[in-house]
């Protein structure tokens, strides 16, 4: 067997530690937002050339982002009970591999944004910029969990402009409304983190404020989420479908809140990983359904 073979079989068993590794399956929390901003731009079926595109930039994008996330923080990693056990930690994955998985997904990113439109290839360097930054502001200041936000706000603000090669307020309100959801049930995550961020000195509501009152926090930004949702339906003229769509939304908010209080962080798992997955794609059904039902 040639040294070349040898390589390309090892990189290939770790594919699956490494997709374990960036948890994969949590692109469902964005990439619906990416698609039913689509539907919205085009006012029906966006091409298939855009949706290839934005789905390959937007998985791409945050296999980067998640790479990285991994190497930045692979030392305070092993210092946590609770991601001790992760590939980097562990030694199953190596710092060289990560990089380089970075690197080609940050390139197959710009490779996708220049197959969609001028405006995405210009953006792609300040998004490149914020995929790397968010991880070390949880070193610097508690309102990291809005810079996640900011993160996953690309999908929404991407999809739009990869159809329309433009800026819109309706697309803004879009980006806002990932922002302050993201950064609502990241305040909900990190506190299973409080007592090891006060240990390490890092940033977060939790840390900064305590548990009852960072679950205060989350709940006040995800009415934001409700509050810009909702303005995207005023300005855009939605009907009925899209503002079931909002009660939808909010309803698996509340539950989630439900899920979780001071005195038993045992569900945050459930509310973190189901309700928000769940929460996305049910909000894209609705948005679907008012693109092409238009019931007003």
């Amino acid at each position: 067997m040639s040294a070349t073979s040898t390589s390309m079989g090892s990189v290939m068993r770790k594919v699956p530690v490494f997709l374990e590794a960036i948890k994969i399956e949590h692109a469902a929390f964005t990439l619906p937002f990416a698609y039913l901003a689509m539907l919205l731009a085009a006012e029906g079926l966006p091409t298939w050339w855009q949706f290839i595109w934005v789905t390959v930039a937007m998985t791409a994008g945050r296999t980067a982002a998640m790479s990285l996330n991994r190497i930045i923080d692979r030392h305070l990693d092993s210092r946590n009970p609770r991601t001790a056990i992760r590939a980097l930690p562990r030694g199953i994955l190596t710092p060289q591999f990560m990089w380089g998985a970075s690197i080609f997904n940050l390139a197959l990113m710009v490779f996708a944004a220049a197959m969609l439109n001028w405006l995405c290839v210009l953006l792609s360097p300040i998004a490149i910029f914020w995929l790397v930054f968010y991880s070390y502001t949880k070193r610097f200041t508690w309102l990291s969990h809005f810079a996640l936000g900011v993160s996953g706000s690309m999908a929404p603000m991407g999809g739009w402009i990869a159809v329309t090669g433009e800026f819109a307020w309706s697309t803004v309100l879009l980006g806002a409304a990932v922002v302050t959801w993201m950064a609502g049930f990241d305040m909900i995550y990190a506190c299973q983190d409080y007592e090891i961020d006060l240990k390490e000195g890092l940033f977060s509501i939790p840390a900064r404020f305590g548990i009852p009152r960072a679950l205060i926090f989350s709940a006040l930004s995800h009415a934001a989420t409700a509050l810009c949702l909702a303005a995207v339906g005023a300005l855009l003229d939605l009907g009925l479908f899209y503002w079931l769509g909002i009660a939808a939304v909010a309803g698996l908010l509340i539950w989630e809140h439900l899920l979780v209080n001071p005195r038993d962080l045992s569900r945050i798992n459930t509310a973190f990983f189901h309700v928000n997955s769940s929460l996305s794609a049910v909000f894209f059904v609705f948005v679907a359904l008012e693109t092409f039902l238009g019931i007003s």
